[in-house]
């Protein structure tokens, strides 16, 4: 399904080019060349950026794993080796 709103003038058969980079509070995003020499010279680009979320999230899914865990019935003890 194509989200409403992407314009009809996007081709949707596009190709992906992943890389990983340092954010330091710029208000631009450098391309490494490599990702540069893989670019068409002219054509649309839908751009994805996919960040950490902070460390209180991975805190608070733990935390809430741990109780979920503590709270667990010992006669479902057989379960947690299931595989």
């Amino acid at each position: 399904m194509l989200a409403s709103h992407l314009d009809a003038s996007y081709d949707t058969n596009m190709t992906s080019i992943e890389f990983q980079t340092e954010l330091h509070g710029e208000s631009s995003l450098p391309l490494p060349p490599e990702v540069i020499a893989q670019l068409p010279k002219t054509g649309h680009a839908r751009v994805v950026l996919l960040v950490e979320s902070g460390s209180s999230d991975a805190e608070w899914r733990l935390g809430a794993y741990e109780q979920f865990m503590k709270d667990d019935d010992p006669q479902d003890a057989i379960y947690d080796s299931y595989q």
